[in-house]
């Protein structure tokens, strides 16, 4: 039989330490367990043990504290983080069925000890797992330790039987005992010898073999006389360290590996607790039902006129049913599968059942009928569907994807099996025979959840935000990825041959320069040539080789020509496999770029796009902006672009109530040019250029929360310098620098900010005891209310030009949004007419106390529309 003995604490501490804290939105502390998980499940794989015991320390002294007062003094205690995780680790580990084994007065390693001699003594066979090297000391016959660790976020393991033991350190395992007692251990704070090292202890006990038979024949052996006087010194200290060193083999352990086989695991528990702590990946690596959580979950007594919940069958929906679900006044649920932009299967779910339908007509009139609550968990594609059959959704009153993406914006999944053991969602069992397909739980899932997640959203006050921001903006996200924007295919793989020429030519001169043919994408090889063969000044070099990263390359810039070109050449190699080969591949048929835009993805609030990142289209350098030439107008038509002017700026200035910033902007001055003005004591007329533009590095950087070394850094002056404009600055706007300290204290006492709308984004970090996580929070905390705000205001936009188009009776369609950037598609006739619609209801989105102003250009390309 085998047993894997784990030293619970030390695998758990080194998982902290090799992860990045993570936590759930309420702030619990996450990384460390989920080490734990994957260290475990990856030695669960690879050792395949018949039991697995858990021992883990207690806070009681030990029989050490009680020979020596000192044992462990100078250890640190465990950090915050860290501590809130422990109980957390044991409560999983008991739902999963596993035994955990603490006793009084000893300590892990003990336990680890004495399960390994049971299992000797039992012929069984021990797998120590623990990341104390300690443990060595116990290999021996049936006995193996695995020293586990975490290296960036992976968990990796190495292997020690007696061989590897002395190969690596040079004595056998129990000699290990004598090293430790010779040289001493900091950590535990075992003194050891004074002035003896790790290199002097080894050397002495693999030629005595151990400190009894160093002292028994002391005069006899050949030691260094400054070595002699050492051990005659602290004969009696090293006799102690060896017996605090030594892990103690007849702990009060009941029983062997027997003992320790697996017993059932409580999975609606485990689930519960994984899903609180917004653990869904590791739910689904354990092999746990998602589901497992309502369907264990305690029995609560039913209320006076509320019955058990009873079984709901699945059946196909026929007409009769129809009829009757289009006349059902309870909400009803519609999930579904789609290929392309249409319904080819859904599933209703209502308190009398769940229907299931392949009828395209059953659809329409499902997704028509006015008298219908619907509710939904992907409504974007339902409005896909019925915008490809030319009318309107009308009947949706909730999206549970959306509505949970609000709840909690840094879930890394809405997955509704998740979600319902998240939320405690009432899900009822299905029979029938359709009670196995996905898409009738799902519906059953998403009706099952609407009440909590209602309740939730009503709670943080965010019904606007959900009813008439994100729901209404996922019809007009779903029209603009139908719709596509044109793009001129030959335009960008001509683009594509003459960067291919420039690239080619600059690999020759890089050659030239470089004396010889190499891999210029290879670091490796890069390195060697600048570092070795040129000569070029660099940091110190690293198991890898050397970085060649941006930040290295910038800071060789003047020393060799041939960084210049190394830099053009990544510059463009980049433009050409992400942008143009990236573009060609995406061009549908149609000749348009169909890019998917995603609600849930951004912590902010921001929409993202994929499948091609229509925000990343670069427009900094003259090569990046002239691919925007390529997406142009449908025949005959134009394109217009409005973007909003510095609204993050004017967001700042309305939030934080500043007047110096008002006045500016109700003035219609030049806000970077009025900010230099007044942090330099000049006239605006003698603000030179480039105080204007150190001027906008510091009214952009100081929301997030810019500090005077990276200001320094940006703007190219000293650090004393940059200190002086943001002192500058924050005396000039005084209203911005209250707005950042009562923000960051609002955000320290509720663990959340908002945005005007009602977003939040909850700020963990700021509880951290990590001063490099609590200022990263604090950086979050000013930003989000800015920039989750002008995310806010642009969705806004969006579904009030989109409105606007449409009650106009106008062609004009919205094809694209990029941050604060709307572009519209407009036949000639109509181009006047939609630009002021565009302007007016892009700049009366929202009401601040400054104006918003947009900037409407037209033209028949990106690049020409943007004026």
């Amino acid at each position: 039989m085998k047993l894997m003995a784990v030293d619970g604490n030390s695998v758990l501490n080194r998982a902290f330490y090799g992860i990045r804290l993570l936590s759930n939105k309420d702030g619990i502390y996450t990384n460390a367990i989920f080490g734990f998980i994957n260290i475990i499940l990856k030695l669960m794989d690879d050792i395949k043990p018949d039991a697995v015991a858990f021992a883990f320390d207690l806070k009681a002294p030990t029989f050490r504290h009680l020979m020596f007062d000192d044992y462990k003094a100078n250890r640190k205690g465990m950090p915050e983080e860290l501590a809130v995780q422990l109980p957390l680790v044991k409560e999983l580990l008991v739902d999963l069925g596993y035994k955990i084994v603490e006793k009084e007065g000893y300590e892990a390693d003990d336990i680890l000890g004495t399960l390994a001699q049971r299992c000797k003594d039992d012929g069984d066979e021990c797998v120590i797992a623990t990341g104390d090297r300690d443990s060595l000391q116990l290999v021996g016959d049936g006995v193996t330790v695995v020293l586990a660790a975490t290296k960036m976020g992976r968990a990796e393991y190495t292997v020690y039987g007696p061989e590897e033991v002395r190969e690596k350190y040079g004595v056998t395992p129990t000699q290990f005992i004598d090293v430790k007692a010779l040289m001493g251990d900091a950590s535990d704070n075992i003194p050891g010898v004074a002035g003896i090292g790790e290199k002097t202890a080894t050397d002495l006990i693999s030629r005595f073999g151990s400190i009894e038979y160093i002292f028994e024949h002391f005069d006899e052996i050949e030691l260094k006389p400054g070595v002699r006087k050492k051990l005659q010194d602290a004969q009696g200290i090293a006799q102690m360290s060896k017996v605090l060193a030594t892990i103690d083999l007849d702990a009060p352990v009941e029983c062997g590996a027997r003992c320790y086989v697996r017993g059932v695991p409580d999975e609606g528990a485990a689930v519960r607790l994984l899903s609180k702590l917004e653990m869904y990946s590791t739910i689904q690596r354990l092999g746990l039902r998602a589901d497992a959580a309502t369907a264990s979950a305690p029995a609560e007594a039913p209320g006076e006129n509320e019955p058990p919940a009873a079984a709901i069958p699945v059946s196909e929906l026929d007409k009769a049913a129809l009829e009757k679900l289009l006349k059902e006044t309870e909400p009803v649920s519609f999930c579904v599968r789609a290929e392309g932009e249409e319904i080819t299967e859904g599933w209703a779910a209502c308190a009398k059942g769940v229907f299931h339908t392949k009828d395209a007509a059953f659809i329409d009139r499902l997704l028509q009928a006015q008298g219908v609550k619907l509710v939904t968990d992907n409504g974007k594609a339902l409005h896909h569907h019925a915008i490809t059959r030319g009318y309107r959704i009308g009947n949706l009153i909730f999206d549970v994807s959306l509505a949970a993406y609000l709840l909690s914006p840094t879930s890394a999944s809405y997955d509704l099996t998740m979600l319902s053991s998240q939320y405690g969602a009432k899900v009822p069992l299905l029979e029938g025979e359709g009670k196995d397909e996905r898409g009738a739980l799902d519906a059953a899932m998403t009706l099952a959840l609407y009440p909590p997640l209602l309740a939730a959203i009503q709670k943080n006050e965010q019904d606007k935000l959900l009813f008439e921001i994100e729901m209404p903006l996922s019809q007009v996200l779903a029209q603009m990825e139908h719709t596509g924007f044109d793009i001129d295919t030959a335009g960008v793989a001509e683009f594509g041959k003459e960067l291919d020429k420039n690239i080619l030519s600059l690999q020759e001169r890089i050659y030239g320069f470089a004396g010889e043919v190499f891999n210029i994408n290879s670091p490796k090889q890069l390195g060697v040539i600048l570092f070795e063969k040129l000569e070029l000044p660099t940091r110190k070099k690293t198991k890898t080789g050397y970085s060649t990263n941006a930040d290295v390359l910038e800071s060789l810039r003047g020393k060799h020509p041939i960084i210049e070109e190394i830099l053009e050449y990544r510059k463009l190699t980049k433009l050409k496999s992400t942008y143009v080969d990236g573009l060609l591949a995406a061009v549908f048929p149609d000749g348009r770029i169909h890019s998917s835009f995603n609600q849930t993805e951004t912590r902010t609030g921001r929409i993202s796009s994929t499948e091609p990142n229509m925000q990343n289209i670069p427009v900094r350098t003259e090569l990046g902006s002239t691919l925007r030439k390529f997406f142009k107008a449908p025949a005959g038509w134009n394109l217009i672009d409005a973007d909003y002017s510095q609204i993050e700026l004017r967001v700042l200035a309305s939030i934080a109530d500043d007047e110096n910033m008002i006045a500016a902007f109700q003035m219609g001055e030049d806000i970077h040019r009025q900010t230099a003005a007044q942090v330099f004591r000049l006239t605006p007329l003698e603000v030179t250029p480039l105080m204007r533009s150190r001027a906008k590095a510091v009214n952009f950087g100081i929301v997030y929360g810019i500090g005077a070394f990276s200001l320094s850094q940006d703007i190219g002056v000293s650090v004393a310098e940059a200190d002086s404009y943001i002192k500058g600055y924050l005396d000039t706007y005084r209203g911005v620098a209250k707005y950042m300290e009562e923000i960051k204290k609002f955000a320290k006492d509720n663990g959340y900010v908002v945005t005007l709308m009602g977003r939040r984004r909850y700020l963990p970090e700021l509880s951290s005891s990590n001063r490099n996580m609590r200022n990263f929070g604090e950086r979050v905390a000013m930003n989000t209310p800015i920039q989750g705000t002008a995310a806010d205001i642009i969705k806004i936009a969006m579904v009030r030009v989109s409105d606007a188009l449409e009650r106009a009776g106008l062609k004009t369609r919205l094809i694209l949004q990029v941050h604060d950037e709307l572009i519209l598609a407009a036949p000639p006739e109509e181009v006047d007419r939609a630009s002021a619609i565009l302007k007016e209801e892009m700049e009366n989105a929202v009401h601040l106390k400054v104006p918003m102003e947009v900037d409407v250009h037209a033209g028949e390309n990106w690049l020409a529309a943007k004026g």
